[in-house]
C-alpha cells in the first residue's frame, strides 16, 4: 500500500541521512578542538580549510538541511498514512524534493569551497556569494510545495469526508507544515529583500539589526519546527510501541494548536542585548516565550501518562513499577524515550534563556550551543533515530539490523550529550564565548578554568562519534544486507478515552486568524518602526 509514496519517502531519507553523516563528522572535530585538539590544519588537505567553515557545515547540514528533509518525508508518510488516502498530487510532491536538492546543491558548492563560512544564523554583515543564499531559498521554496502538496491531500480527503474529524496524526503533521509556512516568511523577507540585492551589488550595504530581527521571526519558530514532528511520534506512536494508548487526545489537539497560535511572536528573547529594539518589545516576548512553555508542559504530562499506560498494562506495579515494565529492549522506544528525558533539561535551559535578567549572563556564550544540542541534537535528533528504527523497515520491508547495536546507540548518545552538554553548559556560565575556537582561547590566555569543562566536551564529542557510527552501521546494514524479511506498520496509538472532539479543536480558521493577529501584534509596529529607519550602509566581510 503507498509503494509510491513510499520511494518519495525513502529519496527524502536518504538525502537526510547522508546531510547527517558529513554534518555530524564535524561536530567531534569541534568537541576536540576545544578539548586542545585541533584536527583542522591535518584536514586542509580534505579541503576543509578553517574551523569556521566545518562549524558552518556542521550547523546547516545538521540543524537544517537533516531536519528538513526528514520532517518533510516522514510527515508526509504520517499524513498518507493517517488519512489512508493517497497523495492528491505525486508529481507537486516529487517537484518539491528535487527543488530542495538543487537548492542544497546550489548551497553546498559555496559551502565546501570555503566561501560561505557564514556559520548556522547567517548573520549580516558576514558575506557568502549570492548563489549560496539563492540555494538556500530554493531549499525553503522546495519543503513549503512539499507542504503544498499535504494541504492539498487533506482538502480531498475532507471533501470525501465531510463532518468527520481529522485523525490525530494528520491534524499534527498539518500543523507543523502551515507553522513552517509561516514562520519562514521572516527569512524569505531577509533574503529575498537584503541580502541578495546586497550580496548582487544592487545595493551597497545592508541594515544587521533588520537582518537580524528578519532572521528571528524564523529563527526560534524553527525550533518548534524540528520539535513538532517528534511530538507527533511521542503522541501519536509511542503510547501504542509503550503497549497502552494515548491518555488524552483532545489535549494532544489543544497543544499542537498552542504551539501554532505562539511559537512564532517570540524572536526578541533572542534579541535581549540588540540596542535597536526596545525594552516594551523585548518584554512582550518574553511574556509570550513564557506562554509557548504551556503547550510543553502539557505535552510531558500527556505523554508520560500515555507511557503510565503503557507500562501498568504490562504489570507494572506500585508508583513507578510500571518504568521497568517498559518496552526498554525496543531500540525505537528506548531512543525516544531517552530523548525525551535530556528535553526535560533542554526545557530548563530554554526557560532561563528566555529569562532576561539571566539571558544577559550566558547571551552568547558556550551555554546556548549545550541548550542547542539537548533539544535539536538529541530531543529532535535522537527521536528522528528511534523513528527510524520502525521506518526504514516500513519502507524496504527488512528486519532491523542489530538491535542490540541499535539499543547501545541510543543509550551511547544518551550518555555522550550528557557530558558533552553538561561541558558546554559549565563553560558557558564561565564565560566562554559560543561560535570560537576554545582551544586557541585557552593557549593564548591561560584560561585554566576552562580546562576541565572543555574536557567533558571532548569526551561527550568522542562518545557521540561512536555512536553515530553505530547508528550509519545499522542504517546501511538494514537497508542493504538484511537478509530478514519484515513486515512492519506504523504504530498508530488509540485513545484511551475514545470521546468526541469538540468542534473548535478540529476548525482551522480561529486558530490561523488568532495567529497571524498575534504575530502582527507582536512584530508589526517594531517592523514598521527598523523599515522606516533603516540604514543600508554596512559592507560586507568574509573573515575566514
Amino acid at each position: 500500500m503507498f509503494a509510491a509514496e513510499k520511494k518519495l519517502v525513502s529519496w527524502h531519507v536518504v538525502v537526510a541521512l547522508a546531510s547527517l553523516a558529513l554534518g555530524s563528522l564535524f561536530g567531534p572535530f569541534q568537541a576536540l578542538e576545544h578539548m586542545g585538539v585541533n584536527l583542522y590544519p591535518a584536514l586542509k588537505s580534505l579541503g576543509i580549510q578553517s574551523y569556521y567553515q566545518g562549524l558552518t557545515l556542521h550547523g546547516v547540514l545538521n540543524a537544517l538541511v537533516w531536519t528538513t528533509f526528514f520532517i518533510t518525508g516522514f510527515l508526509t508518510l504520517t499524513t498518507v498514512r493517517s488519512l489512508n488516502r493517497a497523495l492528491a498530487n505525486l508529481t507537486l510532491s516529487w517537484v518539491g524534493f528535487w527543488v530542495m536538492v538543487v537548492g542544497l546543491v546550489t548551497a553546498a558548492i559555496p559551502l565546501l569551497l570555503n566561501q560561505a563560512s557564514v556559520l548556522y544564523t547567517f548573520y549580516p554583515p558576514l558575506q557568502a556569494p549570492w548563489y549560496y543564499y539563492l540555494g538556500l531559498t530554493l531549499f525553503v521554496v522546495g519543503s513549503w510545495v512539499c507542504g503544498w502538496s499535504m494541504i492539498a491531500t487533506f482538502l480531498a480527503w475532507r471533501k470525501e469526508n465531510k463532518g468527520v474529524t481529522t485523525p490525530l496524526l494528520a491534524l499534527a503533521s498539518l500543523i507543523t507544515m502551515v507553522l513552517w509556512q509561516i514562520c519562514t516568511l521572516g527569512i524569505a523577507a531577509e533574503i529575498l529583500g537584503l541580502i541578495i540585492p546586497w550580496t548582487t551589488g544592487l545595493v551597497q550595504g545592508i541594515d544587521p539589526q533588520l537582518a537580524r530581527t528578519l532572521f528571528w521571526f524564523t529563527g526560534h519558530p524553527l525550533v518548534y519546527f524540528w520539535l513538532l514532528p517528534a511530538y507527533v511520534s511521542w503522541y501519536g506512536m509511542i503510547p501504542k510501541q509503550a503497549g497502552g494508548k494515548l491518555f488524552s487526545e483532545p489535549l494532544a489537539r489543544f497543544s499542537f494548536w498552542l504551539f501554532l497560535l505562539l511559537s512564532t511572536p517570540l524572536g526578541f528573547h533572542h534579541q535581549y542585548l540588540d540596542p535597536g529594539v526596545p525594552a516594551v518589545w523585548k518584554f512582550i516576548h518574553a511574556v509570550l516565550t513564557y506562554s509557548v512553555f504551556f503547550p510543553s508542559m502539557l505535552t510531558a504530562f500527556n505523554v508520560i501518562a500515555s507511557m503510565e499506560i503503557g507500562g501498568r498494562a504490562r504489570g507494572g506495579k506500585g508508583l513507578f513499577g510500571w518504568l521497568l515494565k517498559l518496552p526498554w529492549g525496543d531500540p525505537s522506544f528506548t531512543a525516544q524515550a531517552l530523548a525525551m528525558i535530556l528535553f526535560a533539561f533542554g526545557g530548563a535551559g530554554g526557560l532561563i534563556n528566555a529569562s532576561y535578567d539571566i539571558n544577559l549572563v550566558v547571551h552568547n556564550t558556550a551555554w546556548v550551543p549545550g541548550h542547542f544540542h539537548l533539544t535539536v541534537g538529541t530531543a529532535v535528533t535522537l527521536t528522528f533515530m528511534g523513528i527510524l528504527y520502525w521506518m526504514l523497515p516500513y519502507l524496504t520491508g527488512k528486519a532491523l539490523w542489530g538491535r542490540k547495536a541499535a539499543l547501545w546507540q541510543a543509550w551511547t548518545w544518551f550518555v555522550g550529550m550528557t557530558i558533552f552538554s553538561r561541558g558546554m553548559h559549565w563553560i558557558g556560565l564561565l564565560g566562554a564565548p559560543r561560535r570560537t575556537m576554545l582551544g586557541v582561547a585557552i593557549q593564548n590566555y591561560g584560561s585554566g578554568a576552562w580546562r576541565v569543562p572543555t574536557l567533558f566536551v571532548g569526551i561527550g564529542g568522542l562518545i557521540l562519534l561512536v555512536s553515530g557510527t553505530l547508528f550509519f552501521t545499522v542504517m546501511i546494514m538494514t537497508a542493504f544486507f538484511s537478509k530478514e524479511k519484515a513486515e512492519v506498520d506504523m504504530p498508530i496509538a488509540e485513545a484511551a478515552h475514545p470521546e468526541a472532539i469538540p468542534a473548535w479543536l478540529n476548525n482551522w480558521q480561529p486558530w490561523l486568524i488568532g495567529t497571524i493577529v498575534l504575530i502582527l501584534i507582536a512584530y508589526g509596529p517594531m517592523l514598521i518602526e527598523l523599515i522606516s529607519q533603516a540604514q543600508f550602509t554596512s559592507p560586507g566581510f568574509q573573515l575566514w
